[in-house]
């Protein structure tokens, strides 16, 4: 049975209990980081009041850095896939 770990994670000037996995903690404490330095930066960037709004564009911005990894990824297997064919074409040609 895995061991579970009781941490907590502070964002935006919250304190967030958490009982995780252990393997999971280094990815979760790096996440809350990550969230931190990006809260600091919209609102060095930005004049937001509401730390809501803050998280909201924190949200956005994670959110679409995934789906470009998504749709890159897509782009990339299908030319992946084209380049297979073509050489699994010559291939045969010289089979």
């Amino acid at each position: 049975m895995s061991e579970k770990l009781k941490i907590k994670l502070s964002i935006a000037n919250r304190v967030y209990p958490l009982t995780i996995e252990a393997s999971q903690e280094e990815g979760l404490r790096k996440a809350a980081k990550n969230i931190e330095t990006m809260i600091k930066q919209f609102e060095q960037s930005y004049s937001v009041r509401d730390k809501q709004d803050v998280l909201a564009m924190c949200a956005l911005q994670f959110a679409a850095q995934v789906e470009q990894k998504s749709i890159d990824k897509a782009n990339v297997s299908e030319h992946v896939e084209e380049k297979l064919i073509a050489l699994n074409t010559l291939l045969n040609s010289h089979l």
